[in-house]
């Protein structure tokens, strides 16, 4: 797929997807309270399972007023197509449980990656292995991409981050 053309034009991109359990739909700004709830109550696992990669520190020293900023971003790059970010609700919407990231990927095997997390209340329960096989589904079903990576879940980080790997 060419660099600067994540989706095909014509591509109408899913609003959502609904399972037993829960509901992915576009993250907007208007979510700041319920996805700094879910950040916030989960720090420990967060910084523990390392959903983006191994070096990274999030949600280390992540405000209110930051949070905001950075669901204004992914709002703004869903709308533009570059990207995509989906809130994890259940199913009345009155808790948010995580999220998952729809991004190009910059790995030449692979159109697209994904990564995904579970606020830490809802990891005994099986919502993340849940989503992540929900969302594996969805995306093959519903997503024009043949290959599709999901880094520290199909593929470790270690050889996510060897060049010569990919």
């Amino acid at each position: 797929m060419n660099k600067e053309i994540f989706l095909p034009k014509d591509f109408k991109v899913p609003e959502q997807l609904e399972t037993n359990r829960l509901c992915l739909r576009m993250l907007k700004v208007s979510d700041v309270v319920k996805d700094y709830d879910a950040v916030m109550s989960s720090v420990e696992h967060l910084q523990k399972t390392k959903p983006f990669g191994p070096n990274k520190k999030w949600p280390k020293g992540l405000t209110v007023e930051q949070n905001l900023i950075d669901l204004g971003w992914h709002q703004k790059e869903f709308q533009m197509r570059s990207s995509f970010a989906y809130t994890v609700m259940n199913l009345d919407e009155s808790k948010c449980l995580g999220c998952i990231y729809l991004e190009p990927s910059s790995k030449p095997n692979y159109e697209a990656k994904v990564f995904l997390w579970v606020r830490q209340s809802e990891v005994e329960s099986g919502l993340d292995e849940h989503l992540f096989e929900s969302v594996k589904k969805w995306i093959s079903e519903k997503w024009p991409f043949k290959k599709v990576a999901y880094p520290g879940r199909d593929i470790s980080w270690d050889k996510w981050h060897d060049d010569i790997f990919f």
